[in-house]
């Protein structure tokens, strides 16, 4: 029973990030019909605005006065943080040390911004287009800001810790009667899971409650009427395009600490998410994010020794043979709405 509930914990962080990335994915492809293959790049450039925050955090210069003298007599200068230096010691070191949740402040503008220039820049010429031309030209877009990253920050990992009071693990084996010590879950992965339920909620609510969402999804249904009605149903799409980046974006910059970022950690996500967006059904914001935390989990299990023992390399193919078999029963996937690229 430890085993497998710590399996289920594992499987939930890697699931509320295949369930962000698939959100925006999804919310991209049933306003505009844009097979977005430059997603997963949005996904990494979140978590490089946590790495630029670290790292303006902890520029430093000499302080003005020495500390004292080297072995040879000459004065010592100390580096001293700006942070620090502007806003006190505590105050710096606070936002040192929380430089990664403090970094969605500054990735939630950004990311909107690249979002708005993506879409008004170069994907608006390709709405009409076959998908086939959405996906090469999106997966060019890709490459580019991957290498564009690559050229600024390096091609190794770059580490970005969680607050120090999040860098624990948190006894689950204890807190349910289990042994101590058997099921022991990082902190951080635990704020990563209620993090992205947050998001997924908020997206959710603002789609359901609001004018501006209950718009959007009325021109998602039928777009031809909602614009015969006077309503600029383009200029609420491009908006959603840029609401879909900042998720994205935002589930790369919380993700950090989970994984040191690096400039090809977009592609791996990118395929998994568009598995996922397809067996939740193409268009399906609920069913982008079932399918996100079921398939986390179902990977979660093949990566246990004990099934890779059985079946050798099952935990990389493990979503794929999950995705043929609903495809095979459900061809539009778990909520997938008829019509959605039937045509």
């Amino acid at each position: 029973m430890d085993a497998i509930l710590l399996q289920i914990l594992n499987g939930l962080d890697k699931g509320s990030a295949y369930a962000l990335i698939a959100l925006g994915l999804t919310l991209i492809f049933g306003t505009l019909g844009v097979v977005n293959f430059a997603h997963g790049a949005l996904f990494m450039l979140g978590a490089f605005c946590a790495v630029t925050i670290s790292k303006l955090f902890n520029l430093s210069h000499k302080a003005s006065e020495p500390s004292g003298v080297d072995f040879l007599g000459n004065p010592k200068y100390e580096d001293v943080l700006y942070v620090e230096d502007w806003f006190g010691e505590r105050l710096g070191g606070w936002m040192l040390d929380w430089s990664v949740p403090l970094s969605i402040l500054f990735a939630i503008p950004i990311m909107i911004g690249i979002g708005y220039v993506m879409e008004r820049g170069l994907i608006k010429h390709f709405y009409k287009r076959p998908h086939a031309d959405q996906i090469l030209v999106t997966f060019g877009l890709a490459i580019v800001l991957q290498e564009v990253i690559k050229y600024f920050y390096g091609a190794n990992p770059i580490p970005t810790p969680a607050p120090e009071m999040f860098r624990g693990s948190f006894d689950f084996g204890a807190a349910l009667g289990f042994d101590a010590n058997t099921i022991i879950y990082p902190y951080w992965r635990m704020v990563y899971f209620v993090f992205s339920l947050v998001i997924i909620g908020g997206v959710f609510a603002f789609l359901r409650f609001t004018t501006f969402g209950m718009v959007v999804r009325a021109g998602m249904a039928d777009r031809e009427t909602v614009g015969l009605l006077g309503i600029d149903i383009d200029r609420r799409f491009t908006i959603m395009f840029g609401i879909a980046a900042a998720v994205a974006g935002l589930a790369g910059v919380m993700y950090t600490p989970i994984n040191s970022p690096n400039y090809h950690m977009g592609m791996d996500f990118l395929v998994l998410s568009f598995v996922v967006v397809v067996v939740g059904g193409m268009g399906s914001l609920p069913g982008a994010v079932l399918a996100g935390f079921l398939l986390g989990v179902l990977e979660s299990f093949a990566s246990m020794n004990q099934i890779k023992s059985l079946l050798p390399g099952i935990d990389q193919i493990i979503i794929y043979l999950v995705a043929i078999a609903i495809l095979l029963t459900r061809p539009r996937g778990l909520m997938g709405r008829k019509g959605v690229m039937e045509e």
